[in-house]
């Protein structure tokens, strides 16, 4: 059994105690399982539960869609939870800048951010709403999610914490709700905007891969702001 080739799968594991347990899988190597746990042999982790070798009876990749955990080389993508509204809150919404060019803050008081936060936890039975937090060591970096799913198209947006900015975090998150959304959830556009004067917005997204297809022009008005407004798009490639 190769334990490897499921490292950032989907997987389904049972164990010999009729456990069963699902999630994304991260492998551990044995050298580093003895280093830090003193085991002596390799196995996966899903979630904070480390499941050797020798205690898994089956694993076997699944298929999953909505809104499931994600990983980058240095994030995780994670769905929200109740306790993630204080800091949204406090990050996030007492800072001007983070809604500058969009007039949209979702977490201007504590009340509104448990509000925000529990919509979006129970839009989670919803197979086309797609809302995560990027999360580091448990803190909160951002936030990144993909809504108003047409049947051909979604529209994706992104927030990072100002202290977190700057470190290429949301280009790799919107790289990989990207792939997921056109690979895994079958859907063949994603679009995005933001407004010309938002240099760091445009950088992500055309980083992620993300196309310029229309400029409209004075398309935003932002807090008596007139703004153009550019339009992107993500196609897979064939």
């Amino acid at each position: 059994m190769d334990l490897s080739k499921y490292d950032g799968k989907h997987v389904r594991v049972s164990d010999r105690w009729d456990q069963t347990f699902t999630g994304m899988a991260e492998y551990a190597n044995q050298s580093f399982l003895e280093c830090e746990y003193g085991g002596e042999e390799d196995g996966i982790f899903i979630e904070d539960c480390l499941i050797y070798r020798s205690q898994i009876v089956s694993i076997e990749e699944i298929e999953v869609h909505g809104t499931v955990e994600l990983w980058t080389d240095r994030m995780i993508l994670r769905r929200y939870r109740p306790e993630d509204a204080e800091p949204l809150y406090r990050q996030m919404g007492t800072d001007p800048a983070m809604y500058k060019y969009s007039g949209w803050n979702p977490y201007a008081t504590l009340e509104m951010a448990q509000e925000t936060v529990a919509g979006f936890i129970g839009s989670y039975g919803d197979a086309h709403t797609y809302s995560w937090v990027m999360d580091i060591d448990d803190v909160i970096a951002g936030t990144i999610g993909a809504y108003d799913f047409q049947g051909d198209h979604i529209e994706a947006g992104f927030s990072v914490v100002p202290g977190w900015q700057g470190r290429g975090l949301a280009t790799a998150a919107l790289k990989t709700v990207l792939e997921y959304l056109t690979e895994n959830e079958g859907i063949p556009c994603v679009t995005a905007w933001c407004a010309a004067e938002n240099t760091g917005s445009r950088r992500v997204l055309e980083k992620a891969g993300m196309k310029l297809i229309h400029s409209e022009k004075d398309g935003l008005v932002v807090g008596g702001q007139i703004y153009d407004k550019l339009i992107y798009e993500y196609r897979r490639e064939s």
